[in-house]
This record gives structure tokens, sequence and C-alpha cells, in this order.
């Protein structure tokens, strides 16, 4: 049986940790290389760090941060942010990054994702999607959320796959910081259309919503923020309750 991960997500601003509700109202909680070493050592089975406002501001995410948290941190980790060509993803790759998580510039230029998996493999591209629901339809934006965009979830996803990512990190923006739950049936679907793996991100608020989107939404991975930061559910606890509901995760 494959196990499933638990990723704690790092949004990052200037160097600090930072977390908000529906990509607003964002807050100040920590310092990224020390929670990074604190998840690290609690038992996370990864760590996403991703600078959050990057593309926003037009500038790149800092390769020094990267070499800092890689020195600190004994899982793997991705980075995000800011990435809109290959020279981009190489100087974190080289950095020390593991992954390179793309999304504004994937949507902006899908040949992105041809060229990192091209040179590096498909197993360092992920592609992370941020979208709302708009009727009966899901659709993606960029920017943090800024910009609405006609690209459909579901097939902005295979595209991605078929254009080389190794994982898809979808965000339910209209779940983000919510905890009230993950948005499980398109975890679901998107696990019958996809032969990579989901990761799902944005509304964890108690391990119920955790075991409910690995089992029924059929995630491969949960990544959270605000009930990590917080320590409403210290990892090895939460790793523990999951093994006795039958779910394989990997237990320290």
């Amino acid at each position: 049986m494959v196990t499933k991960r638990i990723i704690p997500c790092l949004d990052i601003r200037d160097g600090k940790v930072v977390k908000g509700i529906n990509f607003e109202g964002i807050k100040e909680v920590g310092d990224a290389v020390e929670m990074g070493r604190r998840y690290s050592a609690e038992g996370a089975d990864e760590l996403v760090f991703l600078d959050i406002t990057a593309t926003f501001e037009g500038r790149r995410t800092f390769a020094e941060l990267v070499e800092k948290i890689a020195l600190n941190i004994n899982i793997p980790f991705t980075v995000g942010g800011g990435i809109s060509t290959l020279e981009d993803a190489s100087r974190l790759l080289d950095a020390g990054a593991d992954k390179v998580s793309i999304n504004s510039s994937a949507i902006a230029t899908p040949d992105l994702i041809d060229k990192i998996a091209s040179k590096y493999g498909s197993q360092f591209v992920v592609v992370a999607i941020d979208a709302r629901s708009e009727g009966s339809r899901w659709l993606c934006t960029t920017h943090g959320g800024r910009k609405a965009t006609d690209k459909e979830l579901f097939a902005w996803a295979k595209e991605a796959e078929q254009r080389g990512a190794g994982e898809i990190l979808f965000t339910s923006m209209d779940h983000d910081g919510t905890k009230q739950g993950y948005a499980c049936p398109q975890y679901r679907e998107l696990n019958a259309l996809l032969g990579i793996p989901v990761i799902a991100s944005g509304g964890a608020g108690n391990v119920d919503h955790i075991a409910e989107v690995l089992s029924e939404g059929r995630a491969d991975a949960a990544l959270a923020a605000s009930i990590f930061h917080y320590n409403e559910i210290p990892i090895p606890a939460l790793k523990k309750e999951l093994s006795e509901r039958g779910i394989a995760v990997r237990l320290k």
C-alpha cells in the first residue's frame, strides 16, 4: 500500500511565514527556516515553501533562503514563487530544493513545464493550481488568486500532466484557510482523471478533514498550514490517528 503524505505548507513573504484566509488578511506567524526545521523533526513527509508575493511583485524567490532551508532539514521540499524561466528553476534546484512549483508562469507559458521536465525529469516539477468555483465550473487564477483566467481546473491539470508535470498541487480558493474541510469531490475527480499524484490544499481544520481527503477524496497527500503553524494538530498525533483509521502513513 502506498503511504499518504503529510505536507506542511509555509507561505513566505519577506523571509517570514505568513497565513491568511481565502488568500487575504495575511498575518506573520514565524521564521521560515526555524519552522521548517521543526516540521522536519516532527515527522512531516515533505515541506512546501511558497513565496506568495514573488509573482505579484515581479521578483524572484531568493535562492539564499532556499540554501538555508536545505541545510536545516532532512526531508524533501518544494519551492515556488516567481519561477518563470528554466533558469529560475535551475537556480533553486542548485540551491538545494528537491522540486519546484510553478503556477502563474505555467498558465502564461505552458511550455515551461515541458522545459523543466525535459531537463530535470517530471519528478522535479509540481504544477500548482489555484482555482475557485464559478457556477458549475472550477476556473484557475494566477498571481496569488488576484487574476482570473478562463482555464478550467480539470482540463488544465490534464494538460499539465501531458506536458510533464510530476504532481498536481490543487488549492481550492473557496476552502483555503476556512478550516471547514477540503474540496473532496474535486480531488476525487482529479484522481480519476490523472495518473500522477494529487496534493490536496485548502480547508484543513481537523483530523477528520485530512482523513476524508486522503480516503474519500483519494488525494495522495494532504497539505495544510494553519493547523500546523498554530500547533492545533501536532504532526505525530495526526499520523497516529490516521494510522489507527487504516490510512497508510509513514510513522517515525
